[in-house]
């Protein structure tokens, strides 16, 4: 969200090294891995190699990918990342994911599929689940909502096996009100809020969402209205003023009133 950044980008070397010095000290213990943003094809699939290790460690792990390639501004998607990470993410990320978070546009395309409707949203979401990850949830989508032109849809699928092999499947829509402004950070909280819901509501994801989802309205609410304070009467607010208001939020990410719903579809 600003004009100017520095620092250096890790590279998958220098990934491989951490994840070594952690091994050589047999702190790789894991229950949960957690990936968003990243612009580089050898590095998503060093961290699927350490995923992979990881699970073989403990089968239990979750790993909650956030596969962050792209969005749509005014109906049009287009991609901030390098074109070549589709593949990695569709053949190699997706298969070894148990929960994804792919906004519409990302979830389009992973499938090569197009959504006009909720029901083609259903459709993707099932192609998703068929390569790999038990729990998707697409985070945002220009959908219509039910409730009128103020609100967002999310969707989200959790597919499980039962004992005697039948797969059983429970879909939600959880609509939330807009906001009006450009944030930088939400799909990264959506996310981390999402594995953490998930792994209070192992078998909820209608609670877990709406704990995740209200959680957000919280800090996006808290965020706008001091960023408005700021910027004082008639101003936009900048980056700066923009920034998700995270540790003013503690109590409503800790502990979030529930204040949006999911349909159970």
């Amino acid at each position: 969200g600003y004009a100017h950044w520095k620092g250096q980008v890790l590279n998958s070397d220098e990934l491989h090294e951490l994840y070594e010095g952690l091994k050589l000290n047999k702190v790789n213990q894991y229950d949960y891995v957690l990936t968003g943003y990243t612009r580089d094809t050898s590095f998503l699939a060093m961290v699927v190699d350490i995923v992979q290790e990881l699970k073989q460690q403990n089968s239990n792990l979750v790993y909650v990918c956030d596969p962050v390639m792209g969005d749509k501004w005014n109906g049009e998607g287009s991609m901030y990342v390098p074109k070549d990470l589709l593949p990695v993410y569709r053949d190699k990320v997706v298969p070894v994911a148990d929960i994804i978070t792919p906004n519409q546009f990302e979830a389009e395309l992973l499938t090569g599929r197009k959504i006009h409707t909720e029901k083609e949203a259903l459709e993707v979401m099932d192609m998703l689940h068929a390569m790999g990850p038990e729990t998707v949830v697409i985070t945002s989508s220009d959908l219509q909502a039910p409730l009128g032109n103020n609100y967002l849809i999310a969707l989200g699928s959790h597919r499980k096996t039962k004992a005697d092999g039948t797969k059983m499947t429970q879909r939600i829509r959880v609509e939330s009100p807009k906001v009006d402004a450009v944030f930088v950070g939400t799909g990264d909280l959506f996310a981390a809020m999402l594995l953490a819901w998930t792994h209070k509501h192992p078998n909820n994801l209608k609670v877990a969402c709406e704990k995740t989802v209200s959680a957000m309205q919280h800090v996006l609410q808290r965020t706008i209205k001091s960023a408005k304070e700021q910027a004082g009467e008639g101003n936009k607010p900048n980056s700066a003023q923009l920034e998700l208001r995270m540790v003013q939020s503690k109590k409503d990410i800790e502990n979030p009133e529930i204040i949006v719903k999911a349909t159970v579809l």
